[in-house]
């Protein structure tokens, strides 16, 4: 064997064995940023930046930069290079969470990351302070061996992520080329038996109807605005017979993960990752049951597969719902379904080093919900997320376990040290 070959696997077998022997500081790392709280709404998470900044300037030649994209909206671009020259690989996270809701119940200081039976505790840990923690600390393991791969490491930490990413992810992608690379990967929730690749598309709608004012009884002197808004929503409803025309690739690889995803993410997200869904999620409309209502409003949550565009949906509101005499149709967030080849060299190389480090083959499958992954896919990045079982996510005692963390950051440390070599 080579003797740069038993440099590389000495190195490897270093990076694993230090990343073991590190269960403490990562539940070290994790609670120091759980106990900076950056809900959002409202959005401030100065705090949990500046947990976060230290954390990054502690590992070895690491350069940070700081970036206010709006008050309290604070993102941070980490950098650390080879000594030699190679490619970037991303690793991306964010630092706002879901509201704290100190009413909500918690047994467990929602600030205080407790550790109990093996979990770890607090708002955020799941989605996604411990995520990140798990990826700096495999950071600062292939910071202590610079020489055993090339090119550079970058960190992109953004601080708007629930809002839909614009002053977040997509701000540095936009703004900051260092942001960029030739491949990323997230920590974000998911399940270390699964490499997530891509993720559905989101298409946020309002339906407004209006009609004529009269008594109940006088049906006939008014026009009922719920009456239309309901043929609108039964016309959208058909939305969900398009049929998308997805690469073979990707439904296979839905198809063949079925039997371990469907298992931790409930039976039917097979077949909801190939087809539209929709949810109506809010109606209102009228005053009294003896008044026929003169307005209605609807809003539904639209969710498209790979294989279909906004624009598909687009048209058949359009040719559907918006010819309704007295309805009125507004877009309110619009996304475009988005994926990495399956086979690509990213997923391949994440997958293989899960197998290694979990004992057991991860599936690879597609993502029902989104993620800051794919403003990186929409600059043509190839990613993939990796990240621990979420438990009780948005509830009150998130928890994650810290067995699957401490394998988070192995897999990342490895795959990287394997993407660099």
């Amino acid at each position: 064997m080579p003797i740069a070959e038993i440099d590389a696997q000495a190195a490897r077998t270093a990076i694993a064995d230090e990343l073991s022997r590190s269960t403490e500081r990562l539940i070290a790392m994790s609670r120091t940023l759980v106990a900076a709280p950056s809900p959002n709404p409202p959005g401030d998470v100065a705090r949990a930046a500046d947990a976060a900044e230290a954390l990054l300037r502690q590992i070895p030649q690491m350069q940070v930069t700081r970036v206010v994209s709006a008050p309290g909206i604070v993102n941070l671009i980490g950098r650390l290079a080879a000594t030699r020259p190679g490619r970037r690989l991303v690793f991306n996270g964010h630092l706002d969470t879901f509201p704290i809701g100190e009413d909500m119940g918690w047994t467990m200081p929602p600030l205080g990351g407790m550790v109990a039976a093996g979990r770890l505790y607090g708002r955020g840990i799941s989605d996604m302070k411990g995520g990140i923690a798990a990826s700096l600390l495999a950071i600062d393991a292939l910071a202590r061996h610079r020489d055993a791969w090339r090119g550079e490491i970058v960190v992109t930490l953004a601080g708007d992520e629930e809002s839909m990413g614009v002053l977040g992810t997509r701000h540095l992608l936009e703004r900051f080329p260092e942001a960029s690379g030739d491949a990323m990967i997230s920590a974000d929730v998911g399940s270390p038996k699964v490499v997530r690749f891509g993720e559905k598309g989101l298409y946020w709608v309002e339906i407004e109807a209006s009609g004529s004012p009269a008594h109940g009884a006088h049906v006939h002197k008014g026009v009922n605005a719920i009456d239309r808004l309901c043929e609108a929503l039964a016309r959208l409803r058909g939305i969900e017979r398009l049929s998308p025309d997805a690469p073979a690739a990707v439904v296979a690889a839905i198809d063949a993960a079925k039997p371990v995803s469907e298992l931790l993410s409930g039976a039917g997200e097979s077949d909801v990752l190939k087809r539209v869904t929709l949810n109506v999620g809010t109606i209102e409309g009228g005053l009294s049951p003896n008044l026929v209502p003169s307005r209605a409003l609807a809003r539904a949550d639209i969710r498209l597969p790979v294989g279909l565009t906004t624009a598909d949906i687009d048209r058949f509101v359009a040719d559907n719902v918006s010819v309704i005499e007295g309805v009125t149709v507004r877009v309110l967030q619009r996304y475009e379904p988005n994926y990495t080849d399956p086979s690509h060299e990213i997923v391949r190389i994440v997958a293989t080093v899960a197998e290694e480090v979990m004992a057991e083959k991860p599936v690879i499958n597609m993502r029902v919900g989104a993620s800051d992954a794919r403003h990186y896919r929409y600059f043509r990045i190839p990613t993939v997320i990796f990240g621990p079982t979420p438990f009780n996510m948005g509830g009150p005692d998130e928890n994650v376990l810290i067995e699957e963390l401490l394998a988070v950051a192995k897999v990342h440390a490895l795959a990287a040290l394997d993407f660099l070599a």
